[in-house]
């Protein structure tokens, strides 16, 4: 199955992140999902970083794609051949998994090729039926050996990978027979190609030495003597017995010819982040049974796909917090499996899901304080660091209990948790506000997408950013370049709105920018300083107070 992930919105803030990692935590403590991951679809900011720092965490697993992938329902489990495995070895290794395709893979690890069972036919079956090309085998006489468990008598054998053309001559006529082929062969030429096969029959294998042929085999257990050897060793004629009779040898003898002969190396691979519902409609009509899934970053093979694989795949499953629509969502969700929700935003979007999830949303401060009492009502205590970056999580959004959407369950939570991570939560806030300021050192782009949320109101299209700081002394200096990142933003996503409003924690304030239709612009409802930026006084929560008022400007716009 793909895993479980817990994950918040796109742009997380602190309380995305740490509502992730407290509500996985409590997943993997009930037994509930044993293997719930925390995620994140974006990077954290310099403040969160600080609180998983001091927690003990390292950030949680990036997910960009909600879409189940090629690498998390790849067979792992892989059957595979070398371009030097004999047909008898392939054909072994396939019957017993019972599969009719397997990658070839060569000394360094990379795929060279595919083998399916049409391809083995071609090494017992010559393509040409005609002349003694039907019976020329090319391959090596140590892979020989070895198809056959023969034991080699007199000249060494070379290495597998030295492969030659042998004329296969079966010495079961009579003397003048046998005397007269090879005759012909010394004649033509290629006497030294030929593999003479037979039983107990010492003259036809005095006489295939004689002639100064490639090799002689001697089937059927039957004994070897000494002179045959002594003779073989003058003549430098390879000599190997075998246990099988010389019908059995002669149809053996073609199971030695190594794969890489007859391997398709014209092949599609895939990547291992492609999606699922991409590669269905991509290797639909692609003549291949199985598809090598490759490591994008390292290009090696980590496991195979067929195309059975891609009709019904498991999906990824997922517990969404601190957002309720697919507008702020991981990309691909729509293809998740979504099983539950945690949130304490306004109901909006087009969420679905098929079957019957759990949904709390409830009008507090923070998600981390709706999972903190999770672990409340549970009698349940959160490890240290847990409960830290829940602190973080209420801290963060109701600025320290301070914002207008802080109730009594978040004073309660964040009392209850601060125990039990051992910090003063006052201290703690003035540590947290005081990191990272993005207005003094980040980029633009940071600064506007760091918490950067997405709306559909009454068909208009905004974006939201907001920066929490202890003060504005640096927002000035900056705000022609915020101002013109913003509106860069606005047109090239299309946007009817986008604002950013740099919030002062302590004097509880914000300075809010705005750009796009000017209608919106101007109805919206705080102290103007001029065409593009407000002063909005007590102003601090984007969810009860900068919201509200942008729906409350595109409501006179439409009015109007």
């Amino acid at each position: 199955m793909p895993p479980y992930y817990v994950i918040g919105h796109k742009n997380p803030d602190t309380d995305a992140v740490c509502s992730a990692i407290g509500h996985a935590a409590l997943l993997r403590a009930t037994g509930e999902q044993p293997d719930a991951i925390a995620a994140r679809c974006g990077e954290v900011s310099q403040r969160t970083k600080w609180v998983l720092e001091k927690a003990g965490f390292e950030p949680p697993f990036l997910l960009m794609d909600a879409r189940t992938s090629a690498g998390m329902i790849a067979q792992r489990d892989i059957i595979q051949v070398s371009p030097s495995d004999t047909f008898l070895i392939a054909y072994k290794k396939m019957l017993a998994a019972g599969i009719r395709c397997v990658p070839v893979i060569d000394s360094t690890g990379f795929v060279v090729g595919m083998l399916r069972y049409i391809n083995l036919l071609k090494l017992l079956l010559p393509e040409n039926t005609e002349g003694i090309s039907v019976r020329t085998v090319h391959a090596s006489l140590a892979n020989l050996a070895e198809t056959l468990n023969a034991r080699s008598h007199a000249v060494a054998l070379p290495d597998c990978d030295h492969e030659e053309d042998l004329i296969l001559l079966v010495g079961a006529s009579s003397q003048n027979t046998v005397n007269a082929r090879l005759d012909l062969a010394t004649a033509e030429g290629n006497v030294h190609q030929f593999l003479v096969i037979c039983g107990d029959r010492p003259i036809i294998q005095r006489l295939a030495i004689e002639k100064g042929t490639r090799a002689l085999l001697v089937t059927g257990s039957n004994p070897v003597t000494d002179e045959i050897i002594k003779f073989a060793l003058e003549k430098n004629v390879m000599l190997l017995s075998c246990r099988q009779d010389t019908a059995s040898a002669n149809t053996l003898i073609r199971c030695s010819r190594t794969v890489r002969h007859v391997m398709e190396t014209d092949f599609t691979t895939v990547n291992d982040n492609e999606p699922v519902s991409k590669l269905r409609k991509q290797l639909g009509n692609v003549d291949q049974d199985l598809f090598p899934v490759m490591e994008i970053d390292h290009k090696t093979m980590i496991g195979v796909l067929a195309k059975s694989d891609l009709v019904d795949p498991p999906r990824i499953r997922l517990t969404l917090v601190d957002h309720n629509e697919y507008a702020q969502a991981v990309s691909g969700v729509e293809e998740a499996i979504i099983t539950e929700v945690i949130d304490h935003h306004r109901l909006s979007g087009d969420l679905v899901s098929r079957e019957p999830i759990r949904y709390l949303n409830e009008p507090v401060g923070s998600t981390c304080t709706l999972v903190a009492r999770k672990f409340f009502h549970r009698d349940l205590i959160p490890a240290p660091g847990v409960a830290l970056c829940l602190c973080a999580g209420i801290v963060s959004d109701t600025l320290c209990l301070t914002s207008p959407t802080t109730t009594n369950l978040d004073r309660r939570m964040l009392t209850w948790l601060s125990g039990i991570a051992r910090v003063d939560a006052k201290e703690f806030a003035e540590e947290f506000f005081a990191i990272g300021s993005l207005i003094a050192s980040g980029t633009t782009e940071e600064i506007i997408n760091t918490d950067r949320k997405e709306f559909n109101e009454q068909g208009k299209f905004i974006s939201v950013s907001q920066v929490e700081e202890r003060d504005l002394h640096g927002f000035s200096a900056r705000r022609k370049e915020l101002e013109a990142a913003l509106r860069e933003l606005q047109q090239s996503k299309g946007y009817h709105l986008a604002v950013l409003a740099i919030t002062d924690v302590a004097l509880l304030k914000s300075m809010v920018l705005a750009v796009g239709d000017p209608a919106i612009v101007g109805g919206i409802p705080f102290k103007r300083i001029d065409e593009n930026l407000f002063l909005a006084q007590g102003v601090v929560s984007r969810k009860r107070q900068i919201f509200p008022a942008i729906c409350e400007a595109i409501d006179n716009a439409e009015t109007h």
